[in-house]
């Protein structure tokens, strides 16, 4: 196997180009739009998807560009704690868990790709229309998505679909699976200047299934004026789903706002924090059903194009990484293509369904639904809502399922560079 198209130039895909790249794959990128820019909002990457970063050599931008998270805590929706615990460096991973902008981390991989790769392996302006997946290749051909122009026919040995929730490959082999499941729940997404709260560099979750406020600092360069760049994501109940023409663009923020209006916890002002905000982005919060099969022939899944999740555990990006990462060594190591991703998706279907199916029970923030059931006016002691080993017990039944228990990863070949 020496050559590789890589269909879509976000996280996951360009994650894929510099790990093959490494296991001695030549690799051309494709990309929809005609030009890559830092949009988006913040993400968090947990310490196995740093892992993954560190050993392709992304230490000192990533340093640079996240900021490291201490501790998360969850809280109810009087801002009472109901659970903390420390993360990355301060929980003893042997690697830290950054929370990040977006559109900065893919910058600085597509970056990277360039410099490692070369700048005439990413092809901009390139959408991937249809493609012949042919016992000894796969032929793909391109177009310009604005104009229609057909803008080219690549050859290689094997195709990567990084290509997203709309993803035109899983289109090709499932056309009948329609739209996204929608969750029944919005999330609207901004960030915000603001003084600092708690530690800096807590990340925080209040609320319940129903209502939710998620906060966590993203620029380590305000962190060192006393400042806070705060990412943040309210979350309510909507049995209607917006129209899809109107995903991912500004809103007025008083379609949500009027909820969270008695929200200020003392060390966390949420009204303010949203008055404050430049812009808010609307996102409903959608996923799709687990896939029995990515792999056909030379051609796979990656990303959230193989398992689109919701955003809950901070996981969608990491375990984009962790399956660019399982495809390099697994190439590295089969040199059979239709093998190789044969056997990418048996290492990668399963434990990432298991995550999909976890999320929509809303993976370790059910604490905060538990609190909210048995406690719906609050409390004065938690003991008397729920034990602290009951909290312990689901946090780590999360970690396990997404990968990052602390003992089993710091156990794993590789230390940090």
């Amino acid at each position: 196997m020496k050559t590789a198209i890589i269909v879509g130039g976000g996280i996951g895909g360009l994650v894929t180009a510099l790990s093959l790249q490494r296991a001695g794959v030549s690799v051309k990128v494709f990309e929809s739009v005609e030009t890559i820019k830092a949009l988006g909002v913040g993400i968090n990457l947990l310490p196995h998807s740093v892992k993954v970063l560190t050993e392709l050599g992304l230490t000192e931008e990533l340093e640079k560009a996240g900021l490291p998270t201490a501790e998360l805590m969850y809280v109810n929706k009087f801002g009472k704690k109901i659970w903390q615990e420390d993360r990355g460096l301060n929980a003893g991973y042997k690697w830290p868990q950054y929370s990040i902008h977006r559109g900065e981390l893919q910058m600085l991989l597509l970056n990277a790709v360039k410099e490692q790769l070369g700048e005439e392996v990413v092809f901009t302006g390139h959408h991937l229309t249809s493609f012949e997946n042919e016992a000894d290749g796969v032929v793909a051909h391109f177009e310009n998505k604005k104009t229609g122009e057909h803008v080219g026919t690549h050859r290689s040995d094997i195709l990567i679909a990084a290509d997203g929730i709309h993803s035109v490959v899983r289109k090709h082999f499932y056309p009948n699976e329609g739209l996204p499941k929608y969750s029944g729940r919005i999330l609207w997404r901004g960030i915000t200047e603001s003084d600092p709260y708690l530690t800096g560099r807590s990340m925080i979750m209040a609320g319940f299934q129903d209502q939710k406020f998620v906060a966590y600092p993203i620029s380590p360069e305000l962190a060192k004026e006393g400042r806070s760049l705060v990412n943040w994501i309210a979350e309510l109940s909507i049995d209607e789903m917006p129209d899809r023409a109107d995903w991912n663009k500004e809103i007025d923020k008083e379609k949500f706002a009027p909820a969270f209006k008695n929200w200020d916890f003392g060390w966390l002002n949420v009204p303010k924090i949203i008055e404050d905000a430049k812009a808010v982005y609307e996102f409903p919060m959608v996923d799709r059903d687990p896939l029995p099969q990515w792999t056909f022939g030379r051609v796979t899944l990656l990303g959230d194009a193989a398992h689109p999740m919701y955003p809950i555990g901070s996981n969608g990006a990491s375990q984009a990484i962790l399956d660019a990462d399982a495809l390099g060594q697994i190439i590295a190591e089969q040199p059979d293509a239709e093998l190789a991703l044969k056997e990418y998706e048996a290492r990668r279907l399963q434990p990432t369904a298991n995550i999909v199916l976890t999320n929509r029970q809303n993976g370790p923030e059910q604490v905060m639904q538990i609190v909210e059931e048995r406690a719906p006016e609050g409390f004065e002691n938690l003991d008397d809502v729920i034990s602290y080993e009951e909290l312990e017990a689901i946090a780590n039944k999360y970690k396990k399922i997404a990968g990052f228990d602390r003992e089993s990863l710091n156990s794993k070949v590789g230390d940090p560079v």
